[in-house]
């Protein structure tokens, strides 16, 4: 057979090629169970804990991006407050500016009434001392200038004369 003389001419020795091949299926067996086999167990748990961190990563990163959109909406709602706040302090400022001016404005017009009133009272009463100094002046005039002393009735006479012609 053709195999035969191959074997022959390559010095091909069958019983010690089949123990090689015994030993080395053996040795593929061993390799296989303690080598071979813990190996491709570590490569599957990294490849499962690779998957996962990355399902991991993808979580934190949507849950990062829920966090962004909340915190750009807090910011928002805290801007749309911020200027709702500043308007209401403005409509506010301006009410109270206004209360304060028309506080003002009343008690100016008081201020000037009251002057008014006292200017009105001090008037009539330097009328009133006019009238009672004029008065006695033209009483004492008169006397003197009749030479005779005037009674009660002649001092009320002539005193209301000079208060009708000074009024």
């Amino acid at each position: 057979m053709p195999v035969q003389e191959i074997a022959k001419t390559f010095g091909v020795d069958w019983p010690h090629l089949l123990a090689q091949s015994v030993s080395f299926a053996i040795v593929c067996a061993l390799l296989y169970r303690f080598a071979y086999g813990p190996v491709l167990r570590m490569l599957e748990t990294r490849r499962q804990q690779i998957a996962q961190g990355l399902e991991n990563t993808g979580k934190i990163n949507a849950r990062l991006e829920a966090i962004e959109a909340e915190r750009q909406h807090a910011i928002v709602e805290a801007q749309t407050e911020a200027v709702r706040i500043v308007a209401t302090a403005r409509d506010t400022a301006r009410k109270l500016t206004e209360q304060e001016a028309l506080h003002a404005r009343i008690l100016g017009q008081q201020l000037m009434r009251r002057a008014h009133d006292a200017a009105e009272q001090e008037r009539e009463r330097m009328m009133a001392e006019v009238r009672r100094d004029v008065t006695r002046l033209v009483v004492e005039t008169t006397a003197a200038v009749t030479g005779k002393v005037l009674t009660d009735a002649d001092q009320r006479r002539l005193a209301s004369e000079a208060a009708r012609h000074i009024a």
